[in-house]
């Protein structure tokens, strides 16, 4: 009897999924060919007011920032992770690493948010971390395994229905889809290509696994027209890259990367990367972070030419999004750097982390030296985190919007004379 249950229970559970892909794949033609897909207009929102917004401004006075800046909440977003600014900067896009993507309004350019709720809710994402603007207006977001695009997302984005499409189905082979570093990144480069950054599901992956990651690019960044046709690995080496962003000023990629857990607190180096070209390799697995080799891969060869970072970042920090400031609201030696935040640790005895950093640069395009910027959402004596920055995205009035996942919510850091 207690088989025949679990078998029934089983059918009920399979045929579930099946209705659940079913209405999936209609809600996608219908939204692909214009039509209504039946989604209710009561859409998600989460307010912005109360006790949440008051103990999150409570929190930011413990953050320290350099002369003539200030932080101020900008938003209450649940899981904010990855930023998106659109065009006309009425709206911020933000995704998550659950099954949401938000959109954040500003309709007044109060720079204070007066709305926040879900975005396209027909359609179900699987850890939409990765979401990117083109100059032209298509949102891209990035899954754990797939890549959509949203044309003119930032006037849809009022309705449960919006135009969408699908630019890449499977980012991954199945075989590789893991729990473990998932959060996908995309941007729109120089060159009108998309580019996305695989983290590979290992800590160090097993030997055996090296050939397909080379080849798919899975411990890498992927690029691709934008309707996702000649797919192409751009860089290889990458453990697990969660930020990145060109130098508008050569072009260059830039990118963060994860170091190897478990080989002590202050080993190995986490890192800021530079890409200038196509083919480079930045040492991963065989370097587990820096110039600091791997124990599984110490007796390998290395590959010839590995590219070792711009800037060794401390251990463990988990350096995730970044951006080159272009804006003109800060002085003018931030013009042209990078903003970049640091996630803050689990894989050491003494916490590190939970800042945002800046990178300045040199005339030549190479890193000078990074320092703090804003910090204070660890509480040294504690070990506690006030809050962990995810994201940095810039609004074109030049201040800094800084995503929180662990608190849900984006901040706003601005300077006054």
């Amino acid at each position: 009897m207690k088989q025949l249950l679990l078998s029934a229970v089983a059918v009920v559970f399979a045929g579930s999924a099946y209705a659940q892909n079913a209405n999936q794949a209609d809600t996608f033609k219908k939204l692909e060919d214009m039509h209504v897909a039946g989604t209710p207009l009561d859409m998600e929102t989460i307010p912005q007011g109360g006790a949440k917004a008051e103990e999150l401004k409570a929190n930011l006075k413990a953050i320290k920032l350099p002369a003539g800046f200030k932080i101020d909440l900008y938003a209450i977003v649940p899981d904010a992770r990855d930023m998106a600014v659109a065009n006309n900067e009425s709206v911020v896009f933000v995704g998550t690493r659950k099954q949401k993507v938000w959109s954040v309004s500003d309709r007044t350019h109060s720079r204070v948010a007066d709305e926040v709720k879900v975005f396209a809710p027909g359609i179900k994402f699987s850890l939409p971390n990765g979401v990117c603007m083109s100059k032209d207006g298509l949102l891209y977001v990035a899954e754990q395994n797939r890549l959509l695009a949203f044309p003119a997302a930032e006037f849809f984005y009022e309705s449960p229905d919006v135009a969408v499409s699908v630019v890449a189905e499977t980012l991954i082979p199945k075989t590789e889809e893991s729990y473990n570093h998932t959060a996908r990144v995309c941007r729109i480069g120089p060159d009108n290509k998309l580019y996305v950054t695989l983290g590979q599901p290992y800590n160090v992956p097993p030997k055996e696994k090296l050939a397909l990651y080379s080849e798919v690019g899975i411990g890498g960044i992927i690029r691709m027209d934008r309707d996702g046709s000649n797919r192409e690995v751009f860089a290889r080496g990458v453990r697990n890259s969660v930020g990145m962003d060109f130098n508008p000023k050569n072009g260059e990629l830039w990118f963060t990367d994860n170091q190897v857990d478990g080989m002590g607190d202050d080993i190995p180096a986490g890192e800021l990367n530079r890409a200038p070209k196509i083919g480079m390799n930045f040492g991963f697995p065989w370097y587990g972070g820096g110039h600091t080799r791997t124990v599984e891969y110490k007796d390998e060869t290395p590959p010839e030419g590995v590219t070792f970072p711009e800037v060794e970042t401390v251990a463990h920090a988990a350096d995730l999004g970044m951006q080159f400031y272009t804006g003109k609201m800060f002085p003018e030696k931030y013009r042209g750097a990078i903003f970049s935040v640091q996630h803050g640790s689990w894989n050491r005895t003494v916490p590190v982390g939970a800042r945002v950093m800046v990178t300045y640069l040199k005339p030549d395009g190479t890193a000078d030296h990074m320092e703090p910027f804003a910090e204070g959402w660890l509480n040294d004596e504690t070990g506690e985190y006030s809050g962990r920055p995810v994201d940095v995205a810039m609004l074109k009035d030049g201040s800094l919007l800084v995503s929180d996942d662990y608190s849900g919510a984006i901040y706003r850091i601005s300077y006054h004379k």
